[in-house]
């Protein structure tokens, strides 16, 4: 049976030149970086040769990042870190409705320490509008957090706009920009963005080793004692395997740039052409916004059928899909970030997520297309 992954954005395969890294770095480099002897000084050149790749292709100052254990401690080392200097209690911080869960969970324990929080809407698209974000600004607005892009639907927000407001403001900003990086162009110095979040294995690199940049001048309260690695702000012996491979993967994102967004439009499109052949547009919904949206994420909906329906018939002919975020896919709850859309219920309890990336070829798209022809025309009898 033919097997096709289309979950990249819970997921990616790692390179095999990010493989290679990783593995002559296990094999041959076993130092701390933090030992003064000649073993802890290549750890240490590793490391920060690493870092110092990171920091070019991301538009940063090499002082300006910090090392994390993924995207999660990314948003929560962001969010608490800045709210622990500002003090929490009284504070007021601004998010958006449709978040990943890593920065609405820490939002609501925010809550919990007695912060107030709003959450912005979205519009039917899943876009924020700028003014609610102006009319939501208090006196005792500390802190913004809006993801560059959604993971579920794809869609992209005025990030630059949220950030010039901030600015003007004199409220700190930080984007969740995990799906973005690869996707869309990342300049973290062009960019009015005190804090972005970022991870390795959505980008063909490992899992567990993510890097969060702070802009020089933000204080940040470290989340984790017992040491004195990435100045301070994150204690613990550093993953150097893992770093190597997050800076081997950007580097090939870098360098694939154009071409690589391109490849995920043409499979988009690909698989949209043959969805209309096998099914008729009238079949299906493309949910999120159709002009700003990360490539690499179509989330459809077959109103004929049910999420879990279709997502167990495209498992068994061989094809995984997501039903939204991976870290809540297990769970047969509504995707709040689809609930934020206010689409219909049979759009609603219908959505699939198709995600793009490494190996996926519009043959594979257009045998997809086709398999969910098939699936349909099945449940239909």
């Amino acid at each position: 049976m033919r097997s096709v992954y289309l979950d990249h954005a819970a997921s990616t395969p790692v390179h095999p030149e990010v493989a290679e890294r990783m593995m002559s770095v296990m094999t041959h480099q076993f130092g701390n970086a933090s030992s003064v002897h000649g073993f802890g000084r290549e750890a240490k050149r590793i490391v920060n040769g690493s870092r110092d790749q990171l920091s070019s292709w991301l538009g940063c100052e090499p002082d300006e990042l910090v090392f994390t254990g993924g995207g999660t401690e990314s948003d929560n080392l962001a969010i608490f870190g800045v709210m622990e200097q500002i003090g929490v209690q009284g504070s007021h911080v601004i998010t958006s409705a449709i978040e990943h869960h890593a920065v609405l969970h820490a939002c609501h324990e925010l809550e919990r320490q007695g912060c107030e929080v709003t959450y912005i809407p979205v519009d039917a698209m899943g876009r924020v509008s700028l003014k609610a974000i102006e009319d939501a600004m208090q006196e005792n607005t500390a802190l913004v957090t809006v993801m560059y892009g959604n993971n579920e639907v794809g869609t992209v927000q005025p990030i630059f706009e949220i950030g010039e407001l901030c600015r003007s403001h004199g409220v700190i900003f930080h984007t969740d920009a995990v799906q973005a990086l690869g996707s869309v162009s990342v300049s973290c110095r062009d960019m009015p963005v005190d804090l972005w979040s970022f991870s390795a294995h959505k980008i063909n690199g490992p899992q567990g080793v993510g890097a969060l940049v702070v802009r020089r001048g933000i204080s940040l309260s470290p989340r984790l004692f017992g040491g004195v690695q990435e100045k301070k702000r994150r204690a613990g012996t550093e993953n150097m395997a893992g770093i190597a491979g997050f800076a081997k993967a950007v580097e090939l994102a870098a360098a694939a740039g154009q071409v690589r967004v391109q490849h995920y439009d043409e499979l988009r499109t690909a698989l949209l052409n043959g969805l209309r052949r096998e099914i008729g547009e009238n079949s299906f919904v493309i949910n999120g916004h159709l002009e700003h949206y990360l490539p690499h994420i179509l989330n459809i909906s077959f109103p004929d059928t049910t999420t879990e329906t279709m997502l167990m018939n495209l498992d068994m002919e061989g094809i995984a899909a997501a039903s939204g975020s991976a870290c809540t896919s297990g769970s047969l709850e509504i995707s709040h970030v689809l609930l934020a859309m206010k689409l219909s219920d049979p759009v609603l309890r219908s959505a699939i997520r198709f995600s793009f990336g490494l190996g996926n070829t519009t043959q594979e798209m257009e045998y997809t297309a086709q398999k969910i022809g098939t699936i349909l025309n099945r449940l239909r009898k």
